[in-house]
C-alpha cells in the first residue's frame, strides 16, 4: 500500500484556487468543528498558536474525516520538528521566515528520505503509516508531500527569485503582517508600498511556476489579494471569527435590549 494522496497537493500543480482558514484556537474540536465548513485546507498553527506535536497530531486525527485539508506551519524551520509533523501524519507543511535559497534547499531535504533527503526513517511506528499499515510508505511518501514556505521580510524577497528556483517548493506564501512590520509600516499591510512588494511577489512566484499564497483578514485585503492571483488562499482565522462574532452580537442585542 502506498502513502496516500495529497489532494491539495494536486490542485495546486494543477492551478486551482485553495480557499483556507487558519487555526489558532489549538483545540481538536475547534479543528473537527473547522473541518465541517468547507474550507479546502485549513492550517494547524504551530507557530503563533499555543500547540506542540501532541495538539497538532491531535487535530491531524480531528480533520481525519473531513475533506478540508490539513496544512501544519511549524514554529521554525529545523528538521526535527518537520520530521515530527510528518510522522505524525502532517502531508502539507508551511514553514515560516525563508529568507535564502540554502535555507530552502535545506528543507526540501527534511522533507524526503534518504537518499535525497534527511527525513528520519522512523514512520513505521508512527501515525503516518498507520503504525505500519502503509507497507510502502518509505518507498512512496517523499512525492505526496507538499512544502509551502513562507517569505515575509525584506531579505526574502530579496532573495525570492533564487527561492523559486529550488526543486521540491511547491508553493510561496507571503506574510503580509511581517513583511509590513519589516518594512517599517508596523503590521499596515494596506500601505501602498506594501502592497506592491505583495503583488510583485505573487506575480513572480506564478510565473515561476509555483503556487502563490497568502492570508487576508479583512474582505478588502482578501478581495485584492485574489485579484493579485493568489492560488491557495487563507480568508479568516478561527480566533478573530470568534471573537468578532461573539463581540457583534452581544452589542446587538445589549443595544435591543435598551432600546
Amino acid at each position: 500500500m502506498s502513502a496516500p494522496a495529497n489532494p491539495f497537493k494536486q490542485a495546486l500543480a494543477r492551478g486551482e484556487t485553495q480557499i483556507g482558514c487558519w487555526m489558532s484556537l489549538a483545540e481538536p474540536a475547534c479543528a473537527e468543528i473547522m473541518g465541517t465548513a468547507g474550507f479546502d485546507w485549513l492550517v494547524v498553527d504551530g507557530e503563533h498558536g499555543p500547540n506542540d506535536i501532541r495538539s497538532i497530531r491531535d487535530q491531524l486525527i480531528a480533520l481525519a474525516a473531513s475533506a478540508s485539508h490539513p496544512v501544519v506551519r511549524v514554529p521554525i524551520g529545523e528538521t526535527w520538528i518537520i520530521k515530527q509533523v510528518l510522522d505524525a501524519g502532517a502531508q502539507t507543511v508551511l514553514v515560516p521566515i525563508v529568507e535564502t535559497a540554502d535555507q530552502a534547499r535545506e528543507l526540501v531535504r527534511a522533507c524526503q528520505y534518504p537518499p535525497h533527503g534527511t527525513r528520519g526513517v522512523g514512520a513505521m511506528a508512527a501515525r503516518a503509516t498507520m503504525f505500519g499499515s502503509t507497507s510502502d510508505y518509505i518507498q512512496t511518501a517523499d512525492q505526496e508531500i507538499c512544502l509551502l514556505v513562507q517569505v515575509e521580510n525584506r531579505a526574502g524577497m530579496e532573495a525570492l527569485d533564487e527561492i523559486l528556483t529550488v526543486d521540491g517548493i511547491d508553493g510561496v506564501f507571503i506574510g503580509p503582517a511581517d513583511l509590513s512590520t519589516d518594512m517599517g509600516f508596523q503590521g499596515d499591510s494596506t500601505a501602498p508600498e506594501v502592497r506592491a512588494a505583495i503583488a510583485d511577489a505573487l506575480k513572480r512566484i506564478k510565473a515561476a511556476g509555483k503556487a502563490p499564497g497568502i492570508l487576508g483578514v479583512a474582505e478588502e485585503s482578501t478581495q485584492s489579494y485574489l485579484e493579485m492571483g493568489a492560488q491557495f488562499l487563507a480568508v479568516g482565522i478561527d480566533v478573530l471569527i470568534l471573537a468578532n462574532h461573539a463581540r457583534a452580537l452581544a452589542k446587538q442585542w445589549k443595544e435591543k435590549a435598551k432600546s
